[in-house]
């Protein structure tokens, strides 16, 4: 994708060092805000509002000792605050003081504290306003995470040409939600290492905290592993197409700079066709027609779309292989948690083998050969220190599911939702196990483009009716259902408390680096708002109406810092606040 370098990814000037300041605190308020702020904060106070000049020399001092991936980030929003510019459509009218603001002083009580699932990512950010000689910036948080969201709202808080910074400000901000996550697929078409890289700063500046990183599936197996290279080296589309380790490496330690954390999945015992070019003998229905005997016999279908495969349960080498992968992949990804797939199993594909059909005859079942392969590595995983994530076909399957549950104890799995909304999210909740929000009625932003499957007779004369886009999950789904989506709809105490968070997820079946901006953003946006802040203003009202003028604010910001996000509205609305919206 050509685009210019995003400046919070340039490498910005040496930084000053300060010992930790005392932590401020917040004031409340519910006071309309003159600038556009993203995801909204937990609480704002600014009564009066005011602008000071920013400091051409202007510092950010960080805590003794410094933490790498802190210091990282402050170079980095340095040079955005100072670079960057950004000029709002409608200009904020506050008044503007003479006397600049040339530091803001970073503190953090517990620097030592590692990113992973539930770390605090609260913060406090105050700018004071001028009093005599000197206005004063502060940012107090518990751990580095929430120092990089708190840097992430200061941002926002500068504008125009020369920058400016709001003054007389006081926020106190906190995730709803632990897991803010986005799911990208990278088997069925390639994205290079440089977009994944926007992708999760782009994420990063949404305060989204999980790149769910699909890699491999039936289609192509891009990552390059050491023990088992083969896999790549046949399975991937190209040579150009792979990731090495030292770029895998490279893109996790970019993600923690940006408070980002890189969850791999190697989907298994489904979707895993593209071993089959390495390792021919433990796959099968590799490579065959999806669907044999046509549209009219879905149960007999290969796969849930082209692309064929699945690992045989009943074949030793299965579990050598998949442990060798499961280990490199551990070792390359330091996340407490492993997704590990088990989804989509399609029964036809198994019994196209004699083994299975023989396993079959003799009494037993697909959720036996179900409950062999996850017995077989679920303990594996758990054994590398990690929590195992897997799609919920994994126990809710409509065709192969485990036989029964306990194979899957709650306390070392998460299931991840992707199927009728709230009523799958309660099933899983209501069975012990915590839940990742992913529902395809909200969430999977590849619905509404059709579908990529050749001769649909669906199509054929004048009266074809796509009203669902032509997508298997369509419509479209638009910002506005993606915002408005409560996750713990119909869940109470306990129940609501295991759901962690949402996903947003781009299958890639139609969509590579060319749109991969315009696809994700602004609408990943609406889930990180929902998922930080809540979709309610205080009153508990939908606040989608005032969070339109904002996003289409913040869209504009993204596209100057190198992300090409779609509009949502038209610029007439920007200039007319409310008169877009459908009720008065």
């Amino acid at each position: 994708m050509a685009c210019s370098t995003p400046p919070f990814l340039s490498p910005p000037p040496l930084l000053f060092l300060l010992f930790p300041l005392i932590l401020f605190s917040p004031l409340i308020s519910s006071n309309p805000l003159p600038i556009a702020l993203w995801p909204m904060p937990a609480a704002v106070s600014w009564p009066d509002p005011a602008a000071v000049p920013l400091s051409p020399n202007f510092r950010i001092l960080l805590p003794r000792p410094h933490h790498r991936h802190l210091r990282a980030a402050a170079h980095r929003y340095r040079g955005l605050i100072l670079s960057e510019r950004h000029r709002p459509f409608v200009s904020p009218a506050v008044p503007l003081s003479s006397v600049p603001l040339l530091s803001l002083s970073l503190s953090v009580s517990n620097p030592s504290a590692p990113l992973r699932h539930g770390v605090s990512e609260s913060y406090t950010l105050s700018v004071n306003s001028s009093a005599g000689a000197a206005v004063s910036a502060f940012l107090a948080a518990d751990t580095v995470w929430g120092a990089i969201r708190g840097l992430e709202t200061f941002s926002q808080l500068a504008w125009g040409d020369p920058p400016v910074v709001a003054s007389g400000i006081t926020i106190t901000d906190r995730p709803l939600f632990p897991h803010r996550g986005l799911m990208l697929d990278t088997s069925r078409n390639y994205y290079p290492v440089e977009d994944l890289k926007r992708t999760v700063a782009a994420m990063a500046a949404n305060k989204m905290n999980v790149f769910h990183w699909h890699i491999t599936d039936s289609h192509s197996f891009p990552i390059m592993l050491p023990s088992v290279p083969e896999l790549a080296e046949k399975g991937a589309y190209s040579p150009a197409m792979t990731y090495s380790p030292d770029e895998v490496r490279e893109l996790v330690e970019f993600g923690l700079s940006h408070g980002v954390r890189i969850l791999p999945e190697i989907d298994a015992p489904g979707h895993t066709g593209s071993w089959a070019a390495a390792h021919p003998d433990i796959v099968t229905c590799a490579n065959m027609f999806w669907l044999p005997n046509g549209t009219g016999d879905w149960a007999g279908r290969l796969a849930a779309e082209p692309g064929t495969g699945q690992l045989n349960p009943l074949h030793p080498k299965t579990y050598d292989l998949h442990r060798r992968v499961i280990a490199d992949v551990a070792s390359l990804f330091p996340d407490p948690f492993l997704h590990a797939g088990a989804d989509e199993v399609a029964p036809a594909c198994w019994a196209t083998d004699p083994s299975v059909r023989s396993f079959l005859a003799a009494g037993g079942t697909l959720d036996n050969l179900l409950d062999t392969f996850i017995n077989s590595t679920h303990p594996f995983i758990v054994s590398l220190n990690r929590t195992a994530v897997y799609w919920e076909d994994v126990v809710l399957g409509p065709d192969v599911k485990l036989s029964s549950p306990a194979i899957l104890p709650p306390a070392t799995a998460i299931l991840q939702t992707w199927n009728n909304g709230p009523n799958n999210t309660k099933r899983i909740v209501s069975a012990g196990y915590r839940a990742i929000v992913s529902s395809s009625d909200f969430y999977y932003l590849d619905c509404g483009h059709g579908d990529f499957v050749g001769n649909d007779s669906r199509y054929d004369g004048p009266a074809a009716a796509d009203g669902d886009g032509g997508s298997w999950c369509g419509p479209f789904k638009t910002w506005q259902r993606i915002y408005d989506y409560d996750i713990t709809e119909g869940l109470e105490g306990e129940e609501a408390g295991r759901v962690m968070g949402g996903e947003v997820a781009l299958w890639s079946e139609q969509a590579d680096r060319e749109v991969l901006d315009g696809r994700v953003w602004p609408r990943a946006a609406a889930m990180a708002e929902a998922m930080w802040s809540g979709n309610r203003d205080e009153k508990g009202r939908r606040r989608s109406a005032e969070a339109a003028d904002r996003l289409s604010e913040w869209r504009d910001r993204m596209v100057g810092r190198g992300i090409r996000a779609e509009p949502i509205q038209p610029l007439w609305c920007r200039k007319h606040p409310g008169m877009c919206n459908l009720n008065e």
